[in-house]
């Protein structure tokens, strides 16, 4: 996992790390919304902390099955898609250094800089255990292993990433990467240049970006049901006061989550609780463990009875399909057949926060004109008691990660429209 994550395949038993929905691409539609800062003041080290770095998504749950963030990286400037994961922390590229074993990807194998980073790095150690020593104390060697079987073997080093800041500044920090040279596919592999790291540690982008001064710890995404949406650094892009806000567990530091909740069905409680819950924008589907899994299919399938649908055995999309008399074409054709789940946090506070799944949220239409399930059982995928909400169940929701107040938020949102509309010009 990166981290603990999970990719999908489309007609393999799924683990997912990337991201999609039902619809439209959204490239032109983003072309149109999306004016960046093309002047203003240019600098290496600033400080703008209270400006924040919004980026535009590309992609979709079903049918593409995977977001990715394009990053411009170096010296020139040079493009390369990325999964945004806040499910793991270090980013990397696929790199010629030379690369013993790469996947092809959209773009050139970024070409490292010499600027390594020296093992005694805190960075460095950060990705290393405690009695950790580095074959040469000159470079520090990297590896990461991912949930559905994938890996990336490389060395960290120093480079420029040029970002434009709501501010209106431009700036030029230089960031720790890994170069990756060996990588190893997953069963989930997707065409991309890499990944983008943005989970709680130390060498997460974010994490870099806020120890230099640029914005706050703070990280954001917000996935459109009809494909793209955007990718924030900061807390000057949404209205505190406005989110529904749970403190992150202290007992779990390697993730985002918020701890322990219970299952609601229908407005109902399930009894089924302590769930412990991690938030993964690199997993496209939502997981449950095998006992809430069998559970909520349980409930969903007695709801159904009587009901026009019946399973749609020979349909593979996800493990779970049913079918009408007539193909399916959007969710709101099917909505009146399933009930909406949430999930309640109790989180220690005086009033609990809970995080709404609709419909919309859990199923999808097949291309085959079904409705599937968007849930799958993660103890099957090796996720043992974790239950991961994935992009599906994020969709409309502006979802953030408040690595400084230790916080997690969310709010319903248009993610077809970028924050701080005043900031970009059509």
């Amino acid at each position: 996992m990166r981290s603990l994550n999970v990719k999908s395949c489309k007609q393999v038993m799924l683990i997912i790390l990337v991201l999609m929905i039902v619809g439209v691409s959204s490239d032109d539609q983003q072309k149109s919304w999306w004016k960046w800062f093309s002047s203003g003041a240019s600098s290496s080290v600033v400080s703008s902390v209270g400006s924040s770095v919004v980026l535009p998504l590309h992609g979709n749950v079903y049918p593409s099955g995977y977001y990715h963030v394009q990053f411009n990286i170096g010296q020139p400037p040079k493009p390369y898609y990325l999964d945004p994961d806040t499910g793991s922390d270090l980013t990397w590229l696929q790199c010629d250094a030379p690369c013993m074993q790469c996947t092809p990807a959209p773009h050139p194998l970024y070409q490292p800089t010499n600027d390594l980073v020296v093992c005694k790095d805190p960075i460095c150690a950060s990705l290393h255990p405690d009695n950790y020593k580095c074959d040469d104390p000159d470079q520090c060697d990297y590896e990461v292993e991912y949930a559905d079987g994938g890996s990336s073997i490389g060395v960290l080093v120093n480079d420029l990433f040029p970002v434009n800041l709501t501010s209106g500044m431009r700036a030029r920090p230089r960031l720790t990467i890994g170069c990756g040279y060996d990588q190893l596919p997953g069963i989930a592999y997707h065409p991309l240049d890499g990944v983008l790291g943005l989970g709680r540690g130390s060498s997460s982008i974010v994490a870099q970006l806020s120890g230099q001064g640029l914005v706050r710890n703070v990280v954001g995404h917000c996935f459109s049901r009809r494909g793209g949406g955007y990718l924030f650094f900061g807390d000057d892009v949404y209205d505190s006061s406005k989110v529904v806000w749970t403190p992150m567990s202290r007992d779990y530091l390697k993730h985002y989550t918020p701890g322990f909740a219970e299952l609601i069905l229908n407005g109902r409680s399930s009894g089924l609780k302590n769930l412990l819950i991690v938030f993964d924008s690199g997993s496209s589907y939502t997981y449950f463990n095998t006992p809430t899994y069998q559970a909520l299919l349980s409930f969903i399938k007695k709801d159904l009875q009587g009901k026009p649908l019946i399973e749609a055995t020979e349909d593979e999309t996800l493990p779970f399909c049913w079918k009408g008399k007539k193909p399916f074409k959007s969710i709101r054709d099917v909505k009146k057949y399933f009930k909406p789940l949430a999930l309640s946090f109790g989180s220690g506070w005086k009033t609990k926060s809970q995080f709404e799944i609709q419909q919309e949220s859990y199923l999808i239409i097949s291309s085959k004109g079904s409705v599937c399930l968007g849930i799958l059982n993660g103890t099957e995928m090796g996720l043992q008691n974790y239950n991961i909400i994935g992009d599906i169940s994020m969709q409309e929701k502006l979802v953030i990660y408040d690595n400084e107040k230790q916080v997690i938020g969310w709010q319903p949102s248009n993610c077809d429209r970028p924050p701080k509309g005043d900031a970009y010009s059509i």
